[in-house]
């Protein structure tokens, strides 16, 4: 634990909303490192990857407050929530960006879809470190308390500056009582199928809704994430910003004709 007067400043937001228990059941792990704020979504806005809103204005609200936590809601995206609280909420640079707990898994490729990945992402972009918490579990009073020690751990690593610049972790736990470890794990590779049910609309035409079953193209890989939740250990995965796919560039450049 740190000490008063070493007292880092948390910023924490979700894709959720703010009324989820995850992000306040996160809040209440983080007071012990530091002084929270949440700025999390007025209502849940799961898949929003790293949306911002850009074409109406985006309204804010203390919701709670106590000695060592604030809540804000925020009529934006989770991306939207993280730039408004460096802009204009927190009273000085945050030294830890945390984004959960999410009810529900961002494991896999689906971190391209997550609001909560987003909210990571965004944090490491702003160069504070950042961690994206989720869990397989999804209903509304999901319990998360075994979680604690897990991120207890990976928020003293990260205010310990061992966190490489321009990485964030993202972190999946199965759904169950007791996990087996924690396991680093690469990003696990698969694709989304029957993605939208269609339902016939009672004044004429159809509407769809997204649903659909994820197929994993590893296998039994046991160096991805999704076999690690699979197999009872919180998943670690480290996500980088950069994207530049290097080895391509290396081999490309003669047969593209680049300089």
């Amino acid at each position: 634990m740190y000490m008063q007067e070493e007292r880092p400043l948390i910023l924490i937001s979700n894709d959720d909303g703010y009324m989820a228990k995850g992000v306040n059941d996160l809040a209440e792990m983080a007071v012990c490192f530091g002084d929270v704020i949440v700025v999390a979504p007025d209502k849940g806005r799961s898949g929003s990857a790293m949306a911002i809103t850009s074409h109406e204005p985006v309204r804010v609200k203390l919701i709670r407050e106590t000695d060592r936590i604030k809540i804000y809601s925020c009529t934006g995206s989770p991306v939207d929530c993280v730039k408004l609280a460096f802009d204009a909420i927190v009273p000085r640079k945050p030294a830890l960006v945390l984004s959960g707990i999410n009810h529900g898994d961002n494991s896999a490729v689906n971190v391209h879809y997550s609001g909560t990945m987003g909210i990571a992402m965004e944090g490491t972009m702003k160069g504070v470190p950042s961690i994206g918490v989720s869990s397989c579990y999804t209903q509304h009073d999901a319990p998360f308390e075994n979680l604690r020690p897990y991120v207890e751990k990976l928020i003293r690593f990260a205010l310990d500056g061992k966190l490489p610049k321009g990485t964030c972790l993202n972190v999946n736990a199965p759904a169950c009582s007791e996990f087996k470890g924690m396991k680093l794990c690469r990003m696990g590779m698969g694709e989304w199928y029957n993605e939208w049910e269609e339902h016939t609309h009672p004044r004429g035409g159809s509407y769809y809704w997204l649903t659909g079953e994820f197929c994993s193209s590893d296998g039994d890989d046991e160096t991805t994430d999704k076999w690690a939740i699979n197999h009872g250990y919180v998943a670690v995965t480290p996500i980088r910003l950069d994207m530049t796919d290097y080895d391509f560039g290396l081999s490309a450049v003669e047969s593209l004709d680049c300089v």
